[in-house]
């Protein structure tokens, strides 16, 4: 499954405090400086200098964009890549605009054939150092870069970590005050989520991303148990030390989840999803296939972005 590809690449990136660092000028002679800049910010271990807001910024997966999208910056972006599923009717418009330089990563030369000034990976596998796309490979070629902040994360990601990076990627655009509005009415979305949730009992919630011989799961580690506990409910795979990662089916029926929530993306459907768990036998006596009590959710509601406060709501619903 194609998560499953973007952890394995993940793998291969150093983690936050061993990356390299990067800065350089952006500005051009004689041109005065931009409102809040020059600005400053260490991500994932690369610390950059910008002299003026990117021009040609390439987002590299869909939660990338999205967060580009949101920022009102669809003029500033010079191509895009890697979709995961449907961008939300909201960004529909603008995303068709957008040239799309590769169904999922292009190769280094066709992303410097984009001319970017700013490439800016959803994922740690946008800058697979064996595909040559890497963030000092980019630096040299004069090129800087910022990775979502869940691709390098050493500890837990929550809503906290959702809003420095709307925060961080605004203060890099010059659109701060764009994502402070966003960061306001995500609070009061999450406000308003929290009262709802408060004082029902939590369901036990098993991710199901993909997997046969063993389960490709939601671990403790990504903004998706973050979400579950936001909603209402129990990830009952938080003791798994990752965003993502494997768990073994008697794993699952040893802890009798009361839902199941599918991630909605890929090339295998929710309906071939659920068909695989309820036919299962070994699963019969799961409370939740039992029951054929289902959750959905698509990929892009799940990773760090600007879809996460509002999948706390649409989950919320949908463990009542």
């Amino acid at each position: 499954m194609r998560i499953r590809v973007l952890l394995v690449a993940a793998a291969t990136l150093l983690p936050l405090t061993a990356c390299s660092s990067s800065s350089g000028d952006d500005d051009p002679a004689g041109k005065p400086k931009a409102a809040g800049f020059p600005y400053t910010v260490t991500n994932c271990g690369v610390k950059t200098t910008y002299q003026a807001p990117p021009e040609r910024a390439v987002p590299m997966n869909q939660h990338a964009t999205e967060v580009l999208l949101e920022l009102g910056l669809k003029d500033r972006i010079a191509g895009t890549a890697y979709l995961d599923d449907k961008v939300l009717p909201a960004y529909e418009k603008a995303y068709k605009a957008l040239p799309v330089l590769a169904k999922e990563y292009p190769s280094y030369e066709k992303l410097l054939a984009a001319n970017p000034d700013f490439v800016y990976g959803g994922y740690a596998s946008a800058f697979a150092a064996g595909q040559g796309r890497s963030r000092e490979a980019l630096a040299k070629s004069g090129v800087k870069s910022r990775l979502n902040i869940e691709g390098c994360a050493k500890k837990p990601v929550t809503m906290d970590d959702v809003y420095r990076e709307v925060r961080e990627t605004g203060a890099t655009f010059g659109v701060r005050d764009r994502a402070e509005k966003w960061v306001r009415a995500a609070e009061a979305e999450l406000a308003g989520a929290a009262k709802r949730a408060k004082g029902a009992k939590a369901p036990s919630v098993f991710v199901y991303d993909s997997g046969d011989k063993t389960a490709f799961t939601a671990g403790g580690k990504g903004i998706g148990n973050d979400i579950i506990e936001r909603a209402g409910g129990r990830n009952v795979m938080a003791d798994l030390d990752k965003p993502f990662g494997d768990a073994s089916w008697e794993t699952v029926v040893d802890r009798r989840p009361d839902v199941v929530l599918i991630y909605d993306y890929g090339a295998m459907t929710v309906a071939q999803k659920k068909k695989r768990l309820l036919d299962d036998p070994a699963l019969k006596d799961v409370p939740a296939i039992k029951n054929k009590r289902f959750a959905v959710l698509p990929l892009s509601d799940v990773v760090l972005g600007v879809r996460a406060p509002g999948a706390v709501k649409k989950l919320s619903e949908q463990l009542r």
